[in-house]
């Protein structure tokens, strides 16, 4: 456990979710993503919150939070952490996500506009039909696999596969997607098998990925966002530039030459300052 933090529940919108809090000042929402936990947000934590009272969320379906059998658009996960925010007393907080929680701080913005005073995405942003493009059947050499995206639409097989067996996709996960898998320690790798290992957390996982098509339709259907927003980039800097063209109105990007996909974990200092500087 992290020294001046507490873990905490809150049961919101029909489910219990899990946070982590911690310090003063503004509230600052984080949340990363798949296949992790809070705990990949240990490292940037304790810096930001000499500034701002931190809420590090597992959303739903993740590390300690329920995992209930439905309710994964990301709309409704923004709905859980909206209802979240107003159970701790805040008309409006600053809310970053990483990977599934960049995608979830995205619909938070889009759909609560008056509870997000800015909001950070790192390494994803929202589901659109640019990543059909990146979702090839057979990529090649070096291009970016993501084999789990079909394995989502299959019915029971992935807990099938993978329940009791979910430190194999840690370690694939950190060796394909980071530039620096060294700096994804025994310790978190052994933290997040252990969270998706049971057949349960391993359905709720893939049921992030489930609702790509929902999501797709909701995103194309916001205006764009009116506050400021900072994207974050390592090795998906420029897809993200892309899938965010047209997304806000006030928008800068920076990048990360240290950071595969795993952001708070391969460059923890780069991602704090970054967040401190925007949102502070």
């Amino acid at each position: 456990m992290l020294e001046g933090f507490e873990h905490r529940y809150a049961e919101v919108n029909g489910t219990r979710l899990h946070y982590v809090t911690g310090g003063e000042g503004e509230p600052l929402v984080l949340m990363d993503g798949w296949p992790r936990t809070w705990y990949a947000l240990h490292e940037i934590m304790p810096a930001l919150a000499r500034r701002f009272t931190v809420i590090a969320v597992d959303y739903r379906g993740q590390g300690d939070s329920d995992k209930p059998a439905g309710g994964y658009d990301k709309k409704n996960m923004a709905k859980d952490i909206f209802e979240l925010v107003r159970s701790l007393g805040h008309e409006q907080v600053n809310i970053a996500g990483g990977d599934i929680g960049a995608m979830v701080a995205y619909s938070f913005a889009a759909n609560h506009p008056q509870a997000t005073k800015k909001v950070c995405l790192w390494e994803a942003g929202p589901f659109s039909r640019l990543w059909l493009d990146v979702l090839k059947v057979f990529p090649g050499p070096g291009e970016a696999n993501l084999w789990w995206y079909p394995l989502t639409q299959t019915e029971g097989l992935p807990a099938e596969l993978l329940a009791g067996r979910f430190r194999h996709v840690v370690d694939w996960a950190a060796d394909h997607l980071a530039i620096h898998p060294d700096r994804i320690s025994e310790e978190s790798r052994a933290v997040y098998a252990a969270a998706y290992d049971s057949p349960e957390a391993v359905t709720a996982g893939f049921h992030v990925y489930r609702t790509f098509h929902q999501d797709v339709a909701d995103n194309e259907s916001y205006p764009a966002l009116q506050m400021p927003v900072l994207v974050l980039g390592g090795v998906f800097l420029d897809f993200l530039k892309a899938l965010m063209d047209g997304r806000a109105t006030d928008i800068r990007y920076a990048g990360s030459s240290e950071s595969g996909h795993y952001m708070a974990e391969e460059d923890p200092h780069f991602l704090a300052g970054e967040l401190e500087k925007f949102f502070g």
